[in-house]
């Protein structure tokens, strides 16, 4: 096996690093507190060329294969975990629905200004009555003429308020259960169609996360993404590279609290000597640096089937359980071996900790992916 990044992930890596700790990290603390929006970044990124990277150059993206997209995550989510999943959520629910299946016009038109920058990609799934039970969605879709009116509500959705065009998911035949939900590309600006951000949440403060209301929002015939009827498998396919998205965001928060927690470890002197000296800090450090190493591996071997065209889902659900799982133990270390400083903002592993906690939840929650694991290995 072969472990080395290649050139090109090298050279990714490297400027998202540098970019992260000089445009990302220094704002971290104060978007957590005022709740403000990361515009400025998401510009920066643009201008980068990064806000595309894993789509086709023909329509305005990178190029770049699923590794770079996770390493990209990994090192903006290091240093704030807002701009991370803000950054996932375009790349992974946002663009790859239009990316896998769209028309070579849906992707002109919609893709491509999502890879320039232009806007925020989002993706409408969750609804007040379907959570984890995605089957049962109620916001329905209704053919007249040559427009789909759809109505109903969505909840918990990243982004939507930066989003120009975004897709959801909606019921177009009852009678036919799961097989009857399609997708939809749905302009936020479509009469009937409202954006809320009332929300208030234990993290990741600094990112969008938003209710939808539709009111008989009409859309083009040519607005249904993909198959009519298809729209549950769409999304099942988008969670599993979501997933791989939300195990890269897992292994920066776990990085960053651990970088953190180290350096204090070495500064902070009790009882005479360095904490990093006493084998109880010792033995937490070297877990946390352990489990962080094999969440990433997984990360990028999940990265790595996904972009050789396999079988990736049982591995996409190991590293998002695993990952986030590994993030809330390590983020509470990292409070605890801080002490009382812990729990104060100032040393900022309070956050990642708040932060963490969404992980086991989001695009999947931790039971939901050990149900995905146990039907991939026949039980």
């Amino acid at each position: 096996m072969h472990f080395d990044l290649t050139a090109e992930q090298t050279m990714i890596r490297d400027l998202i690093h540098e970019f992260a700790q000089s445009e990302v990290a220094p704002g971290a603390i104060e978007r957590d507190r005022t709740g403000a929006f990361p515009t400025e970044i998401f510009a920066k990124l643009a201008k980068l060329g990064l806000m595309g990277l894993p789509f086709p150059e023909q329509y305005g993206g990178g190029g770049a294969d699923t590794i770079s997209f996770a390493i990209v995550v990994e090192e903006l989510s290091r240093a704030c975990a807002s701009t991370g999943i803000t950054y996932s959520a375009h790349i992974s629910l946002g663009g790859a629905p239009l990316d896998r299946f769209g028309t070579e016009e849906q992707k002109a038109d919609y893709l491509t200004p999502l890879c320039e920058g232009q806007y925020l990609g989002a993706f409408g799934l969750t609804e007040p009555d379907a959570g984890s039970d995605a089957g049962g969605t109620r916001t329905a879709a209704v053919l007249e003429g040559d427009k789909w009116v759809i109505s109903g509500s969505k909840c918990f959705i990243t982004n939507a308020s930066y989003a120009r065009n975004l897709v959801l998911t909606a019921v177009t035949d009852k009678s036919k259960g799961t097989s009857g939900i399609s997708a939809f590309i749905v302009p936020t600006d479509t009469p009937g169609f409202t954006v809320l951000d009332n929300y208030e949440k234990m993290g990741l403060h600094a990112s969008n996360t938003t209710e939808l209301v539709l009111d008989q929002v009409a859309v083009p015939r040519e607005n249904l993404l993909g198959i009519e009827g298809n729209g549950y498998k769409q999304f099942l396919a988008v969670l599993d590279g979501g997933r791989i998205g939300i195990g890269a965001m897992a292994v920066g928060i776990a990085q960053g609290a651990y970088e953190k927690t180290l350096y204090y470890a070495k500064q902070r002197k009790q009882f005479g000597s360095t904490l990093s000296t006493f084998q109880a800090i010792r033995f937490k450090l070297a877990d946390m640096a352990m489990n962080i190493e094999l969440a990433r591996n997984m990360v990028y071997k999940a990265a790595w089937l996904k972009d050789q065209g396999r079988g990736f889902k049982k591995e996409a659900a190991m590293a998002k359980l695993f990952a986030s799982e590994m993030c809330m133990r390590v983020c509470d270390q990292a409070v605890q071996i801080h002490g009382g400083y812990g729990y104060m903002r100032e040393y900022e592993v309070e956050r990642c900790l708040r932060d963490a906690k969404l992980l086991e939840i989001g695009e999947g929650t931790s039971e939901i992916q050990r149900m995905v694991i146990a039907a991939q290995i026949g039980c």
